[in-house]
């Protein structure tokens, strides 16, 4: 099969692999942003890794660079979402303005870009959090086939942020109350681990 044959998915993949063959962390966002695209038809996707010490997310990658440089940083401490993302490790459906405008102090940012709902995916290995790959969609709904979608590109993601992290010191693990159940995961079955 030659590649002008492959389908919009495969080529996607394709995209991915290349990335990752080549080492190309920043290539493989913009890949898994792309394929992504395909089943959540999102308009901003980003990419942020998780600095556990100071309960912040530092961006890595961004669709749309104007509105959400790479470098830009959020301070989670004390936040709702913070918990639930990054502590938790759970993934975060925030569907219309007001769930929007509840959670985002940048509120007024994503609503100017016409965004109104957002899934936010912790990306999890070995219990700790290391980032999270984020879809802004211009629809005030998602389904769960969008959840679904978004999980799997966060899991795509993994090699890149693990590629990424030498350089950085290691996130120590918080293992939720359910540990036993899913050790890898903190137990939270929603996280994007492997």
């Amino acid at each position: 099969m030659t590649d002008s044959a492959l389908s919009p998915a495969a080529t996607g993949v394709q995209a991915i692999g290349q990335a990752y063959a080549q080492g190309n962390a920043q290539a493989a966002f913009q890949a898994i942003d792309a394929y992504a695209g395909l089943a959540l038809a999102h308009t901003l996707c980003t990419v942020n890794r998780y600095d556990a010490s100071a309960m912040r997310v530092v961006r890595l990658y961004s669709s749309n660079p104007q509105a959400y440089p790479p470098g830009g940083s959020k301070d989670k401490t004390g936040t709702a979402w913070g918990r639930h993302v990054l502590l938790e490790q759970q993934v975060f459906v925030g569907q219309g303005e007001d769930a929007i405008r509840e959670f985002f102090n940048d509120h007024d940012a994503i609503r100017e870009l016409g965004l109104k709902s957002v899934i936010n995916v912790p990306v999890v290995y070995g219990g700790a959090c290391l980032g999270t790959v984020n879809f802004l969609m211009p629809r005030a709904a998602v389904t769960q086939a969008d959840i679904d979608a978004a999980r799997l590109a966060a899991l795509l993601a993994l090699p890149a942020f693990q590629a990424l992290q030498g350089a950085q010191p290691a996130a120590s693990p918080l293992p939720g109350p359910d540990a036993a159940r899913c050790p890898a995961s903190g137990g939270n079955p929603d996280a994007a681990t492997i």
